[in-house]
């Protein structure tokens, strides 16, 4: 079996799009939206985990990694899933399992409320969750510029695309010998990559916090109304999501399977060996 990544590209909605691709081409769909400040790069040791029985698709958003970044883009959440929405219609997916991590999990979340009978089934790793009590300590440092004016905030978060929070986003809040194993590559990669304009598109996106706010209901009622088969792989050292939000999906979704490892956001750096193993087995158990 060849599990071998194949670094593809599409025009997706006029935007050059980069992603990565392993395993039969009819199997099996397994779709990852990347979280941020990253890009498809954090799925490359997990795809080859599982490419023999499934096929496995992370694009680059625009904006990130090596995609495009276009001059006009809604660079909100719906605009994010729109565009990922096209993205599954120019490669031909009907119906896929979505790995939901970091901003990936409400981009996603938004893509499997357009058409649910797509959806098979949801792995919920470290995402943006929308229960407003269970969010992490340091949601607190975003939300003190939303009492600004609308230019005044996009400046703050402007400025808050540098190299140094960058690697504060991937080490996050991890013990000193997991954010040993965590890769300076994750943030002096991507910090590599980044121009003006993608600065701008990532400011736009971190803005759009405030306004996602409001969405969390109707993702709650997406979870209540059609109970997606669900498992939470969930690291507890993140400043941002910490255990109390990974079991808050438990109140929509009773039946989902949780798991809480000895790590933090960034589980495919750190727990690689554990995750793989469940992943696998979820999948095993779905019926597509």
């Amino acid at each position: 079996m060849d599990s071998r990544i194949r670094h593809c590209r599409a025009l997706v909605a006029d935007v050059d799009t980069l992603y990565r691709e392993a395993g039969p081409p009819d199997a099996p769909v397994v779709l990852l939206p990347h979280g941020y400040p990253c890009s498809s790069f954090e799925f490359r040791n997990l795809i080859p985990r599982l490419a023999d029985a499934w096929r496995l698709i992370a694009p680059d958003f625009p904006g990130f990694g090596y995609s495009g970044s276009p001059a006009t883009f809604s660079c909100t959440f719906d605009g994010y899933a729109a565009w990922l929405n096209t993205f599954v219609e120019v490669l031909g997916l009907d119906r896929f399992v979505l790995y939901l991590h970091d901003f990936g999990s409400p981009i996603g979340a938004r893509l499997a409320i357009m058409k649910p009978g797509r959806i098979v089934g949801q792995i919920i790793q470290n995402g943006d969750i929308p229960y407003e009590d269970a969010l992490g300590p340091k949601y607190a440092d975003i939300e003190k510029f939303w009492s600004l004016p609308a230019d005044r905030m996009y400046a703050e978060f402007r400025s808050a695309v540098t190299e140094e929070n960058f690697r504060e986003e991937f080490l996050n809040d991890v013990r000193p010998e997991l954010s040993a194993i965590i890769p300076p590559d994750l943030w002096q990669l991507h910090w590599s990559l980044m121009t003006e304009r993608k600065k701008d598109m990532a400011a736009e996106l971190l803005s759009d916090l405030k306004a996602n706010r409001d969405w969390f209901p109707i993702h709650r009622r997406y979870l209540q109304t059609y109970q997606p088969p669900t498992i939470i792989i969930w690291g507890p050292q993140d400043h941002y999501m910490p255990e109390r939000a990974a079991r808050a999906y438990l109140r929509d979704l009773p039946d989902a399977e949780l798991h809480l490892l000895d790590g933090g956001h960034w589980l495919l750096e750190t727990n690689l060996d554990e995750v793989a193993p469940l992943v696998r087995a979820f999948l095993n158990r779905l019926s597509w």
